[in-house]
């Protein structure tokens, strides 16, 4: 659920305003919104080291850290902005080096055909009135130069002469003449050499340099902490000899924000919200609940203070959808073990809790569904062992593009319900009716557009009294023609989104069924290779990049296809536009 919030104001004197915001902050449930923006001096000096201290973590994160051993006794010694900027010069001087090793590389690799010379040696001659001079010439234009030039073909590729040509006087040639380099191949080979002896040198040395990434981190830390403090100071409103910080908190906390007024002699201002102001959302759910969180986090999605909380439906709908897209007990298992043993090596981590959680969830989905359907691994190679699937009416094309349109329709009627309840006495609640019975309508309707089932008489019904419900409660007044004017806009803007939302759901089933023939598919060719060695360890090669791509891509198809009928498809019809921000509240 949405946790109801109070409006809070804090007025104390300015001399005492660093002191109680430093207080507010050891209270801990005030999310602070400034009275005005918060610039200062301080501020932009803080910014400029969580920058910095940023971009140092940034790079030593990329970086192997395996020789930073050695060092570690020294990480919390030394000024730590003098180390970050080392560590963010050592990484351009790396970045330049790259940069021109891959130049000078090309350059290489331009001039290698031409052979090695100095081209000192040509300037030293040129001097002399020996001009050594580098051109393109076609092959069958080499006999019409001049007889007094010396001309000799270093290359030819597709009719083109590289030709090196000695005269005693400059002649003007009608042919593209090549610069030389300015140093030898041999040169250019020798530096090229020389940097990457240097680049090695310099990742040593950020490896080195991973000692100090702790130190950086928890520098990191404590400068956001005082950026939040000093933008809380001087965001703070002033009227003369006042101050006074405004923010939101939660119902349940007002108690002791009384309290604490009292004890620090504060004046405090409490009130509900109102429409205009910018509430943050806090979520608090049962614990089975709290696992979709991961989920919210990775999408970086909140709901607005006013909006409905989803998530209980949200979780369950995510978890039928993971299994039907997944749609592999093999599958499952793979990813129930991973889940295990990456749960096993960060058992000390108490914030992936939820993460390991859902992640046990979905990969029970995955087996339960793979079950049920009799696929593992693929389902065409169990028909020759016996084993049956135990619902094999889910492997039937129309059974189960059916299924995903009866659960389109199901749970966009569940966001309908959800919203006339909370509308309830307001006649308007019976508008949502109204639409649960136009998705029924659809999914009859795609049944027989798709399917080519007949439509029931009772569609027809259906039909008349959604759209008839919605036309008159949509926007109830007094005025009945206004009433049915905004009706039949509603109607006509959302009809037809009804029916194609219902169909969307068909994706569950199209993506399910392209996984489960990726996995035959592999499995054929697999087979194919006979039993010999030699078939054994290239089928084996070949079913482990089939099914791993299938156990790599799967995740993927639900993030994309799974994640959408939640956010979008549901979402739209239960009016949540996912516009919130999440409550922070300035703590310790």
């Amino acid at each position: 659920m949405i946790v109801p919030m109070k409006k809070v104001n804090i007025i104390c004197q300015h001399k005492d305003a660093a002191r109680t915001v430093r207080q507010l902050r050891s209270f801990g449930a005030v999310h602070v919104e400034h009275a005005r923006p918060p610039r200062g001096a301080d501020i932009a000096s803080l910014q400029a080291d969580i920058a910095l201290a940023g971009a140092a973590i940034d790079i030593l994160s990329r970086q192997n850290s395996a020789d930073s051993c050695g060092k570690a006794e020294q990480a919390q010694s030394g000024d730590w902005r003098m180390r970050a900027r080392h560590i963010i010069d050592l990484d351009k001087r790396l970045d330049q080096l790259n940069e021109y090793s891959r130049a000078l590389s090309a350059k290489i690799d331009e001039w290698e055909p031409w052979g090695d010379f100095d081209p000192a040696q040509i300037e030293s001659l040129a001097r002399r009135n020996i001009f050594v001079r580098l051109f393109r010439i076609p092959v069958k234009d080499l006999g019409s130069l001049a007889p007094d030039e010396i001309v000799q073909t270093v290359s030819v590729h597709k009719g083109i002469a590289d030709c090196v040509i000695v005269s005693r006087k400059k002649n003007e040639l009608a042919y593209k003449e090549i610069m030389p380099p300015r140093n030898s191949l041999s040169a250019m080979r020798s530096r090229l050499e020389k940097d990457a002896v240097l680049a090695t040198e310099i990742r040593r040395e950020l490896a080195q340099q991973g000692a100090f990434k702790k130190t950086i981190q928890e520098q990191k830390s404590l400068l956001e902490k005082e950026l939040l403090f000093q933008q809380a100071v001087c965001g703070m409103g002033q009227h003369g000899m006042l101050a006074y910080i405004s923010g939101y908190a939660p119902v349940d906390s007002i108690e002791g924000l009384e309290n604490a007024a009292r004890t620090h002699q504060w004046a405090l201002l409490i009130s509900d919200p109102g429409p205009d102001d910018a509430v943050p959302t806090l979520l608090r759910n049962p614990a089975w609940v709290d696992r979709i969180k991961p989920v919210f986090s990775l999408l970086g999605i909140v709901p607005g203070y006013r909006e409905l909380d989803v998530s209980p439906v949200f979780l369950v709908f995510f978890s039928i959808f993971f299994g039907i897209l997944i749609g592999d007990a093999g599958y499952g298992l793979v990813y129930l073990a991973l889940t295990a043993w990456l749960h096993h090596r960060n058992r000390r981590n108490s914030a992936t809790a939820h993460v390991f959680s859902l992640l046990y969830v979905l990969s029970m989905c995955a087996i339960i569904w793979g079950v049920m359907t009799g696929t593992f691994f693929g389902q065409e190679w169990l028909k020759n062992t016996g084993v049956r699937a135990l619902v094999p009416g889910l492997n039937d094309v129309r059974l189960m593009q059916t299924f995903c349109f009866f659960l389109g329709a199901f749970h966009l009627s569940i966001a309908h319900a959800w919203r006339a309840v909370l509308k309830l006495p307001s006649l308007s609640a019976l508008a949502d009716a109204g639409w649960i019975c136009v998705l029924w309508t659809a999914f009859f309707l795609a049944r027989t557009l798709i399917l080519g089932d007949p439509f029931p008489a009772c569609g027809l019904w259906l039909a008349a009294a959604g759209v008839g419900l919605v036309i008159l409660f949509t926007s109830p007044q007094r005025n009945m023609l206004k009433a049915v004017i905004r009706g039949l806009g509603t109607v006509a803007l959302s009809l037809m989104n009804n029916f194609t939302d219902v169909v969307s759901y068909v994706r569950l089933f199209a993506v399910g069924l392209a996984g489960v023939a990726i996995a035959e598919t592999t499995n054929s060719m697999a087979a194919g290779l006979g039993s010999g060695p030699a078939g054994v360890i290239f089928g084996a090669l070949i079913a482990g990049i089939g099914h791993g791509l299938n156990i790599v891509l799967g995740p993927m198809s639900v993030l994309v296809h799974g994640v959408r009928l939640n956010v979008l498809e549901f979402s739209s019809h239960a009016n949540i536009s996912w516009s919130g921000f999440a409550y922070e509240p300035l703590r310790e």
